[in-house]
């Protein structure tokens, strides 16, 4: 983990209110906890325009599992993006609807369309991509190759998110 580093910043009196407000309702601890979420929530959206930049993510498509051929199009287009396609778990929430979740790695860019193409599936009732920008030690984090799995060689993955011990007990998010 890295060491804590501490910085000024300077509001308007109003718009510290408004923060604290947020930090109430949000249950933080601390401003501090508050600002941390909020600079990795900048951090992640500003990969998105980064069309390069290494990014894993979930995206959760619920689906009429009796739709013609519907199920053969999602394993096409996952079998076609290996490379991007980590691991999928499937759920069946009803007699009719499918809950799928994919977890994908790769290139904002190539996830983005990815999700897009799925999404855009004929009987894919909702379909959301969720991100955050993954970075290896300050350099760009190695792709898996193609069809085969991605080994760690030695270095730990770093996520622009908190592990799992960070995490505020009853938070919903990262």
């Amino acid at each position: 983990m890295s060491a804590i580093v501490r910085f000024s910043v300077s509001l308007e009196d109003d718009l510290l209110e408004r923060f604290d407000c947020y930090c109430r309702q949000e249950r933080f601890a601390t401003r501090s906890e508050a600002v941390r979420q909020l600079v990795r929530d900048a951090l992640t959206k500003h990969a998105w325009t980064s069309e390069s930049r290494e990014v894993a993510g979930t995206l959760t498509l619920v689906y009429d599992h009796h739709r013609p051929q519907l199920r053969d199009h999602l394993t096409r287009l996952q079998h076609d993006h290996t490379e991007l396609v980590i691991s999928t778990l499937h759920a069946h929430l009803t007699h009719d609807l499918c809950l799928e979740v994919i977890v994908l790695r790769g290139p904002s860019a190539k996830l983005q369309q990815i999700a897009a193409q799925l999404r855009g599936l004929k009987g894919i009732y909702k379909g959301e991509l969720v991100m955050a920008a993954a970075e290896d030690g300050g350099r760009k984090a190695q792709s898996r190759p193609k069809g085969g799995v991605r080994r760690a060689e030695g270095r730990r993955m770093k996520a622009l998110i908190p592990p799992p011990s960070e995490l505020r007990p009853g938070s919903s998010d990262p």
